[in-house]
């Protein structure tokens, strides 16, 4: 018979593992997103190039459109997770009497930074393709 393992994991390490998978994944889906966009707009950016907006509007549309997708996935990551604790904890309530459901607002406001952050960061390849197309190659592409 084994004993038990040696160096075991506490469980919100464990969820803090999944969170940092997600928080990956999430990172190259907002990056492959935003390069897709970037490829399949390139007509109309060059059109916008040529109507007015010059590198730095095309860099802050790009990175604005990243932060909107970023913060969408996050505010419904947050709800999620906040319904289905609140339905999980009023279920637990009957079993366990003194159960309270408690959210930990200034750590979620912190995820929700980080994910600002990250989506900078993830903007930082496609901001650089959009911005340096040719313009009148972009508006002639098919």
């Amino acid at each position: 018979m084994a004993g038990p393992p040696s160096a075991t994991l506490v469980p919100i390490d464990m969820l803090y593992g999944l969170l940092g998978m997600a928080v990956v994944i999430a990172v190259l889906c907002v990056i492959d997103t935003l390069a897709m966009s970037v490829c399949e707009r390139t007509r109309e950016i060059g059109m916008l190039r040529a109507l007015g907006p010059d590198r730095t509007g095309i860099r802050r549309m790009v990175r604005l459109e990243s932060a909107v997708i970023s913060l969408f996935g996050v505010i419904l990551g947050i709800g999620t997770g906040v319904f289905l604790a609140w339905t999980g904890g009023s279920l637990a309530v009957s079993g366990l009497p003194h159960y309270t459901t408690k959210v930990p607002w200034p750590r979620l406001a912190l995820f929700l930074a980080l994910a600002l952050l990250i989506s900078k960061l993830a903007a930082i390849r496609p901001v650089s393709r959009a911005a340096r197309l040719n313009m009148p190659r972009a508006i002639n592409a098919q």
